[in-house]
């Protein structure tokens, strides 16, 4: 059941509706926050809206490396899965 979940981002409260665990909420909104400010202390005057876009994209970034690291371990872990039942059906025969 979704709840109304107080976060506050960028010196804004937001009231978020959501299933998950406040406590995740509250992290992720965190997490948020850490890469925003990253951005907005890096240097230059940079506005709200842009800090906000590029803070989306670092974000994005790291996600989708995050989804290439996974995918090489899979491809990794079915290697050898392949190598070892090969092994094993060698011994068998």
């Amino acid at each position: 059941m979704e709840k109304p979940i107080r976060i506050r981002i960028l010196d804004h409260e937001y009231l978020l509706s959501s299933d998950e665990d406040e406590a995740l909420v509250n992290e992720i909104a965190q997490f948020v926050n850490v890469k925003l400010g990253e951005i907005r202390n890096s240097g230059g005057k940079l506005s709200e809206g842009k800090v906000a876009i590029l803070a989306a994209f670092h974000i994005a970034s790291d996600y989708f490396q995050v989804l290439r690291e996974r995918d090489d371990l899979m491809k990794n872990v079915q290697d050898r899965a392949r190598s070892i039942n090969a092994q094993i059906d060698a011994l068998v025969e």
